[in-house]
């Protein structure tokens, strides 16, 4: 058994200066003492896949990151672990715990998962060592991961089994409540703008020092049409990762930060606008582009028509929330987010379609990544 200033200690010292996770309770002393690390930046996570896209947003401003979960949460990181790290190259440590190991008595619902731990890390093609346990073993675990994570760009795991780290106290200050304003809904119910022209108005408005996350489906590849500049990220894969990402750049970055949404991928990691809300990025202007159907798919609706997107992030604790119709009022509300505080929300309802024959994006994800990297300073 080890205790979580030794583990943390090393991991620090080799230039580990980013964490995220969601508990479990075999990982309680190292998320109390990361927790309690006034040197440590943590970020609890609604889910663990928001925890893999909020690393992979801090690695992109020059961060080394570590992600906690419990083996269970594994299946929520399947997602963003293959379609987002793999392809864009963005490696992790993954701390990730053994609930039901075989021999061992443990709840039901892990008996399953506990069988299965390294053969799905194998089938994601991540290499995992087990966690170390004797205080001689934890430099060499962790140069093994860092330098595979250094080479090949992709993820590393330790697996640890229950009993590894000794009991650890909690010293967590409150976070203060957010103070969100009241929603605002600007509409003038006439017909709706295209995406298009929403992305256009957005790179009029928004300076060229901000980088854009910008959503997997059509509106990364009209972006894409429209300008393709080394600020900008098309997230090809990993849907409902884009604000849990843009949250990763926008704490470790003064750079304004732009997310581009759509009402899919939004109502796929609800969790992620709590906890951009509960974190405060001043700095990150939320856009969501709602034309009430899943677009790239063949315009299957989505139930965005009975969820007011601008209440839901106000009630999250964004400063600003507002929902609008027109090119006009989106753009005057860009205008003012980017003045001011955030993070802000901008729903923007738009049309379903896209131009004919809309491109995909040429450059290779792991270029794409590391060209907005290099362009936040991170590389």
């Amino acid at each position: 058994m080890i205790t979580a200033e030794q583990f943390l200690d090393e991991a620090k010292r080799r230039g580990v200066d980013f964490f995220t996770g969601v508990p479990c309770s075999f990982l309680t002393p190292l998320i109390n003492r990361v927790i309690s690390d006034d040197e440590a930046a943590y970020v609890g996570a609604a889910s663990e896949g928001e925890a893999v896209a909020i690393a992979a947003g801090a690695w992109l401003t020059g961060k080394t990151t570590m992600v906690m979960c419990q083996n269970s949460g594994l299946g929520n990181t399947v997602n963003p672990l293959t379609s987002l790290n793999w392809p864009f190259r963005i490696p992790t440590l993954m701390i990730v715990t053994w609930r039901g190991q075989p021999g061992l008595k443990d709840e039901p619902q892990h008996e399953l998962m506990g069988q299965i731990t390294g053969q799905l890390l194998d089938d994601m093609q991540i290499p995992h060592a087990p966690f170390p346990t004797d205080v001689a073993d934890i430099g060499g675990s962790l140069d093994t991961a860092l330098k595979y994570m250094s080479e090949t760009g992709l993820s590393y795991a330790l697996i640890m089994e229950k009993g590894s780290v000794a009991d650890e106290e909690l010293n967590e200050t409150p976070r203060p409540l957010p103070t969100p304003a009241a929603p605002r809904h600007i509409r003038k119910n006439g017909e709706r703008p295209e995406r298009m022209q929403a992305l256009e108005a957005l790179l009029k408005t928004i300076p060229d020092e901000a980088p854009v996350i910008a959503t997997t489906g059509k509106a990364g590849r009209e972006l894409f049409t429209l300008a393709d500049r080394e600020q900008h990220l098309y997230q090809v894969g990993s849907m409902g990762g884009a604000s849990a990402m843009g949250l990763g750049v926008a704490l470790n970055t003064t750079r304004p930060v732009i997310v581009v949404d759509g009402d899919g991928a939004a109502l796929m990691k609800m969790g992620n606008l709590a906890t951009v809300g509960a974190q405060g990025p001043e700095n990150l202007v939320h856009v969501l582009l709602d034309n009430g159907v899943h677009d790239s798919t063949g315009g299957q609706s989505t139930v965005s028509a009975s969820v007011d997107f601008a209440a839901v992030a106000s009630a999250c604790g964004y400063v600003s929330a507002t929902s609008t119709d027109t090119i006009a009022a989106f753009t005057e509300t860009l205008e003012s987010a980017l003045k001011s505080p955030g993070p802000h929300m901008i729903h923007v309802a738009i049309r379903p379609g896209s131009i004919d024959d809309l491109a995909r994006p040429t450059v290779k994800p792991d270029d794409v990544a590391r060209r907005l990297r290099r362009f936040l300073g991170g590389e």
